[in-house]
Parts: structure tokens; C-alpha cells; sequence
């Protein structure tokens, strides 16, 4: 099999091509980068056996092995899949590795398994999106994170999801202590006040981060069972156009922004420049050159938001441009 068909096959098959001839690495998959231990044991095995004993921790929270010989690749999928299935990565062929790499490992902080200011179980969503929309090979980058601390950089991502919460204020526990206040204005937004012994909160100032829900020692303020998320888009670094995400829904809930993303690649693939290097363009010059307006209506098509869920009516993104 000549080099260049071999070449092809490893970047669908998700293997990254080096700089040395028929050598690249083995990428592998972690949604949400969470996994039991007994992986990294394979992943040593492989790294090992058909690698050169170094293994790359990916800023997309996966594994790289690196010095794979790319005629090795069959023998190397066969060693993934006892890893893929633990994973439990969705797989058209059982033993043939992964069948695409153009949607990128869906990246997660630590969230509610461990962080006392994370708002939702970030590993668990992180896995229901990497269900429904893997394997694909539109070029699609997703991250969450569970408080708008944003210790997971999602505003980087062409999806970021924020968590929140709906503070819950008992004013019968109450001690006046003010404590949530402090907190709010330090550490968040300073969205609270009191007034007459009560505690006020700002709800078009407040970003649903849960500092007050921390901070209160009588549990006067509680998360709501609801769970809330912001929604952001199009960030993304690269040559041309570096930029954050931007505010597109706030207060909304997992359907809906589970919706939004698969009603996404809908438009990418409708849209999309035939002409594009390797078949491929990135979702936010899609949304430059046809308008967020057209773009707004594919993405929302078919959704139903919570009635407190908040829409942005266009969205507006800078960023540095180094292609003017």
C-alpha cells in the first residue's frame, strides 16, 4: 500500500502523521477526560509495544502515542479496543479504531465529581454529547465547564458550556450575616445587596456562578434542581482570526443546547465551502460569510427553551485579525 493511501487513512482513522516519514502517533479518545485507571496501563502496553515509550497528554485532555509506524495501524486498533469500549466511544466497525477525527475530543473540568463550585456533573454531560455527535469529520471543538470560573477555557471552543444556578434564597434561614454578599463582591459580580434584613439579588446582574450558595453558613441560598447552562460560540484561535465565544443562550437547559449543536452541524454541512482545504472549514468563518442571522435559524429550529432561558438577538464578535 503506497504511502500517500496510508496516509489518508491514518488522519480518518485518527492517527496524527510526524515529520518522519511513515511515522505518527496514536490519538486517542477521553470524553470529558475522565477514565478509569486501568486505560493508562493499556495505553502504556501499546506506547510500549509499537511506540517509542513516550506518551503526549493533548490539551484536548486524550493521549497521543507517539513513534507508531503507520503500516503498524491494524495491529495498533486491535490493542484500542478493549480502551474504546471502557470509553464506551460509539464504533460503526468493532477492532478498526476510531472511523473519523474531525470532531475533536470533547474536553470537560473536573465539575460535581470533585469541585465544590461546579454547578453540574460536567464528565456526564461531556459523554451524552460525545454520543450524539461522534464519529463525524466536521471540524467541531466542544468543552464545559461547570462554573463560570471557566477553568475548562471554553470560550475558546466553537461550543463552551458554562455551568449555573438559580439561587434558591430561604429568607427564614437568614442571619444577616452578609457573608454571601462579601463573597458576590469579591469573588463574582457583586450582584447582591440588603434591604431590610433581606438579602436582594440583581437577576440581570447575576451570572448563576453560586459563590452566595458557598459562601452562606445557615443554607439560606441553595442551588435550584433545574440545572442552568450559558451557552457560548464560535471561540477559536488559529491564523487568521483569534477570538472568544460570545453569550448565545444564558439560563438554558441540556436539551436544548444538545439541540442547537446537532441542528449545527446540520448548517455546516448545508453551507459548508465544497473548496475547503481537506474538506473542511471551521463553523465560525461558515457563520462570518453567511450571516449569524441565517445561521440563528438552523440552530434554533425545532428547540423549546425553558421560559426563562435567555436568547441573544445577534451576536458580534472581535478578536484580533491578522488576514486584513
Amino acid at each position: 500500500m503506497g504511502l500517500d493511501i496510508n496516509t489518508k487513512k491514518a488522519k480518518k482513522n485518527a492517527f496524527r502523521i510526524s515529520k518522519e516519514r511513515g511515522i505518527g502517533a496514536s490519538r486517542i479518545r477521553v470524553p470529558g477526560g475522565y477514565l478509569k485507571a486501568e486505560i493508562l496501563g493499556m495505553v502504556q502496553e501499546i506506547a510500549e509495544k509499537y511506540g517509542n515509550g513516550i506518551v503526549h497528554l493533548t490539551t484536548r485532555q486524550g493521549f497521543e502515542i507517539e513513534g507508531i509506524r503507520l503500516e503498524d495501524m491494524d495491529a495498533i486498533n486491535q490493542m484500542l479496543q478493549p480502551i474504546i469500549e471502557l470509553l464506551d466511544i460509539n464504533q460503526p466497525e468493532k477492532g478498526a479504531g476510531y472511523s473519523s477525527s474531525g470532531t475533536r475530543n470533547i474536553t470537560a473540568c473536573i465539575g460535581n465529581n470533585v469541585c465544590p463550585f461546579a454547578n453540574y456533573n460536567t464528565t456526564a454531560f461531556a459523554k451524552r454529547v460525545e454520543k450524539e455527535i461522534f464519529p463525524n469529520d466536521l471540524h467541531f471543538k466542544v468543552a464545559f465547564t461547570g462554573c463560570p470560573n471557566d477553568c475548562g477555557k471554553v470560550r475558546l471552543h466553537d461550543f463552551g458550556i458554562i455551568g449555573m444556578t438559580m439561587p434558591r434564597y430561604d429568607p427564614g434561614r437568614c442571619v444577616s450575616c452578609q457573608a454571601c454578599v462579601k463573597g458576590c463582591k469579591g469573588l463574582s459580580v457583586d450582584a447582591l445587596r440588603m434591604e431590610n434584613d433581606k438579602i436582594i439579588r440583581d437577576e440581570e446582574k447575576c451570572v448563576g456562578c453560586g459563590v452566595c450558595i458557598t459562601k452562606c453558613p445557615t443554607r439560606a441560598f441553595t442551588r435550584s434542581r433545574q440545572k442552568y447552562y450559558r451557552l457560548t460560540l464560535m471561540g477559536r484561535t488559529g491564523k487568521k482570526n483569534p477570538r472568544l465565544g460570545e453569550d448565545f443562550l444564558i439560563w438554558a437547559d441540556e436539551d436544548s443546547i444538545v439541540k442547537i449543536i446537532l441542528n449545527t452541524y446540520r448548517f455546516v454541512k448545508e453551507y459548508m465551502n465544497p473548496g475547503a482545504p481537506g474538506g473542511k472549514e471551521h463553523i465560525g468563518y461558515i457563520i462570518d460569510r453567511v450571516g449569524f442571522e441565517e445561521y440563528k435559524k438552523w440552530a434554533l429550529e425545532g428547540v423549546e427553551l425553558l421560559p426563562e432561558t435567555k436568547v441573544k438577538e445577534c451576536v458580534y464578535w472581535s478578536g484580533i485579525h491578522f488576514d486584513r
